[in-house]
């Protein structure tokens, strides 16, 4: 039998072991390969981020990022992945706009504020593409002919809810006009859809239709941020319009909330670097999406602003 005494010292001495191997496990963090944890299927833009910021990742690791796909749901699949995995920086999420708009459609029950954030790694304008035929050559007259005509342009994007869904309802509530709204399940739909002229326009960032954009098969009438866009250098911002919006999908990082201090801080340490790699910003630049990092506290601060935006416009639409 035990005594009192000799319990709590097995006791003490069993938890500071513990504690041990914890401390030791944040200190040589990473000494596995980490899931990097996509939220889409693969070949999509974020996939192309997340493969791009992997393979750069290699020269600051010391072991590999390995992209999984999680696609479903419009990323609440992904997400939740990494929401039940271990707070142990073995999984690291590539978060997107998604996460900002789900939870006020119902959709989801956890929210940004479940996960640490580590950066954002780029983001991309909604854009107003039509057909190069299109009678429309500038933003004005689109915005004129709509006035003229509620409801006779149809205006598609990539689904209910959506980011660009948001975003055209958005500009049109700021231009006074109204579009017939047409959904699809996804950017290549969309993009075909604009090819056949099933749709008047569409609201979509200019990579998903860059293919076209340069053949001249599409024209982009203006993107919807503070500066122009790489690749479509010619078309205006809407705030050189006079309609002050700046909105558009965007990826980060992030872990689980609970995730230790120290790993947190190394997964910074090495996206800082990662980021900086010619490989991976050539990578971006090929596929003209833009590079904005932002670290843990902005990216929070730049979060929570368009929260407000989000929730205000899925309330305008009456999507929840």
């Amino acid at each position: 039998m035990f005594r009192r005494s000799e319990l709590l010292a097995l006791a003490t001495g069993a938890a500071s072991l513990a504690l041990g191997r914890g401390a030791s496990a944040q200190a040589d963090y990473p000494n596995r390969p980490v899931e990097l944890v996509v939220p889409s299927s693969a070949g999509g833009g974020t996939d192309v981020v997340a493969r791009a910021f992997a393979e750069a990742a290699k020269r600051h690791s010391p072991q590999p990022f390995m992209v999984v796909n999680r696609g479903g749901a419009a990323g609440a699949i992904g997400f939740s992945d990494v929401l039940n995995a271990r707070p142990d920086g073995y999984k690291v999420g590539v978060i997107i706009v998604a996460l900002n708009i789900l939870p006020y459609l119902n959709q989801i029950r956890f929210s940004a504020d479940d996960f640490q954030t580590i950066a954002r790694l780029n983001t991309d304008p909604a854009a107003i593409i039509v057909p190069s035929e299109a009678p429309w050559n500038t933003i004005e007259e689109f915005i004129a002919d709509a006035k003229r005509r509620p409801g006779g342009i149809s205006l598609g994007d990539v689904g209910v809810g959506s980011i660009f869904h948001l975003a055209g309802a958005a500009m049109a509530d700021l231009a006074g006009v109204r579009f017939l709204h047409v959904p699809y399940a996804g950017s290549a739909p969309a993009v075909t859809a604009l090819l056949g002229g099933h749709v008047d326009a569409l609201t979509v960032s200019p990579p998903e239709a860059m293919a076209h954009i340069q053949s001249g098969r599409f024209r982009v009438l203006a993107v919807m941020a503070d500066a122009r866009a790489s690749g479509v250098e010619t078309a205006p911002t809407l705030k050189e319009r006079g309609i002050d919006l700046s909105i558009g999908t965007w990826r980060g990082l992030a872990v689980r909330r609970g995730t230790p201090r120290e790993i947190v801080d190394r997964l910074a340490v090495i996206t800082r670097r990662t980021i900086q790699e010619q490989s991976y910003q050539d990578a971006l630049n090929r596929g003209h999406f833009l590079q904005a990092y932002l670290e843990g506290a902005d990216f929070d601060a730049f979060i929570a602003r368009e929260r407000e935006l989000f929730q205000h416009l899925v309330t305008k639409l009456q999507l929840s």
